[in-house]
């Protein structure tokens, strides 16, 4: 099952004002918990003097179901980090945690109002953030003498074929990741005139592009 959520490493920031109120969105992968508190504590490091820190998470454990976790951060109950997890939770994606960082601009915004800017501050860090597709890949190696490998190699990228590893010892080994295959296995035959054969390599996870 394809799973979504965001790019690795990547911190998504964006800001958003309201009635002279600033609102500063960390967004971010998490694929802990203690890697979400450590956005949270990495944000409030960055703001020490901002009024609040407002946070949720969702974040994958293996065996169990979904972690979520949401703070208000002293913002009138339900105002902030509900509905930013709801946000999270309409968004699809998983293993992502999100700070919102408010500086109090003098007019009070009003229970709805708040709801409404702590909602659109997570939606626009998602509207600019790098989603990926997790989808689990079987892998599959090929031995090849050194004088064909480059060329094979070269062919079975230009045919789209993901080359997950190459190995170099006596002969050198492709490992490429691919659900397609009776595909892998006629190209690997075409391209070495039925020399190399293709064998199980077990199963990672690929992540491509959202």
């Amino acid at each position: 099952m394809d799973v979504r959520t965001l790019a690795p490493g990547a911190t998504t920031r964006t800001e958003l004002e309201v009635r002279r109120s600033r609102f500063v969105t960390w967004l971010r992968r998490a694929d802990s918990e203690d890697a979400a508190r450590e956005l949270v504590g990495e944000a409030r490091h960055a703001y020490p003097d901002a009024r609040h820190h407002c946070s949720a998470f969702v974040v994958r454990v293996p065996g169990a179901n979904l972690v979520e976790r949401s703070s208000d951060d002293g913002e009138p109950a339900g105002t902030a980090g509900m509905p930013m997890l709801e946000v999270l939770r309409g968004s699809g994606l998983v293993d992502v945690a999100v700070v919102v960082v408010r500086y109090f601009g003098g007019v009070k915004l009003g229970t709805g109002g708040l709801v409404r800017a702590y909602s659109d501050a997570v939606r626009s860090a998602l509207d600019s953030a790098p989603v990926v597709v997790q989808r689990e890949s079987r892998l599959h190696a090929v031995v090849l003498p050194h004088a064909d490998a480059g060329r094979v190699e070269s062919e079975l990228r230009a045919l789209g074929f993901a080359v997950d590893d190459v190995s170099y010892a006596e002969d050198v080994t492709l490992t490429l990741a691919t659900n397609d295959d009776g595909a892998l296995a006629s190209a690997v035959a075409g391209l070495t005139g039925g020399r190399a054969q293709v064998r199980d390599a077990g199963t990672r996870v690929v992540e491509h592009p959202g």
